[in-house]
């Protein structure tokens, strides 16, 4: 039998993006109806759908032999396993996400210590208990559920929380009064699986190359021509990931240039680039970029 890498893959929030991300990376993969055990375009990988609150265990024990989940989940589970890389996307956006002490807006909690002798609501239990715990702050911690917004003040005084942007936080009238943790997705390794010959140069080149996607995500390609009295002031505008490429043309006296910029720069440059003497200026999308 040929060897493979058993991978497991978020089910859940993070599921849609991850698979966007490995198909950009170059890996398609195809989950349909109820099945745990989606499909890949390589023959030396299978995948399993996992909660990614669960990820890190079943990675430890080995079950499986590398999987994508947050660190927050990591801590949570106090998981022993190799972090290979971090992975900075969420189910909304490029960003980290953070977990939050939060509090009614009206209620009188400033800080953590006010919530002595009070009962705390949240998904993120053991960590919240050892938070609370190194700061001398007797709490309940109950485990939630789900709908974890809407319990203060009700159901609890507080609640510890992910959020991205905090939007709903806001609309359930909560107001934040301390971050516990920011938190990023993680591709890790279970330890004999990272000291497996095949399986450490599998699991590297899915780091390489989600790297790579992720990088191109940011970035554009940019290329121009100019005339050679122009390259310096051309030169000049561009913030070049790497040194740009200059190519002689068929005019001795013009060159092309190509390079890779930060997508937000590029409304900046390219009227700089025009009016340093660039032309036939052309932007286009990468797929990749692997430093």
């Amino acid at each position: 039998m040929s060897k493979k890498l058993k991978l497991g893959i978020p089910k859940g929030s993070l599921q849609d993006a991850t698979i966007a991300l490995f198909a950009r990376a170059g890996w398609n993969i195809y989950a349909s109806g109820r099945s745990y055990f989606p499909s890949i375009d390589d023959t030396e990988i299978e995948c399993m759908l996992v909660r990614a609150q669960e990820m890190a265990r079943y990675v430890e024990t080995g079950a499986l032999d590398a999987g994508l989940t947050g660190n927050d989940w990591i801590l949570e589970n106090l998981a022993d396993v190799e972090r290979v890389t971090s992975l900075t996307y969420s189910k909304a956006s490029r960003t980290k996400v953070k977990w939050v002490l939060a509090v009614p807006e009206d209620s009188p909690y400033q800080k953590a210590e006010d919530l002595a002798g009070k009962t705390i609501a949240t998904e993120l239990v053991e960590y919240s208990k050892r938070f609370f715990a190194e700061r001398n702050i007797p709490v309940k911690v109950e485990f939630s559920w789900g709908a974890t917004e809407v319990k203060p003040p009700m159901l609890a005084d507080a609640i510890v929380e992910v959020t991205e942007t905090g939007s709903s936080l806001r609309a359930n009238r909560l107001r934040i009064i301390e971050v516990l943790m920011e938190s990023e997705t993680q591709l890790i390794a279970n330890k004999a699986a990272w000291q497996d010959e095949f399986k450490r140069k599998k699991i590297e080149t899915l780091s390489l190359m989600l790297n790579g996607a992720m990088a191109a995500q940011s970035q554009i390609g940019l290329m121009l021509n100019v005339e050679k009295t122009n390259l310096d002031a051309v030169l000049d505008v561009l913030p070049a990931l790497n040194s740009p490429t200059v190519s002689e043309l068929r005019d001795k006296n013009w060159v092309a240039v190509n390079t890779i910029l930060e997508q937000h720069t590029v409304r900046d440059i390219v009227p700089k680039l025009k009016a340093a003497g660039g032309t036939g200026i052309v932007e286009f999308p990468l797929s990749k970029v692997v430093l």
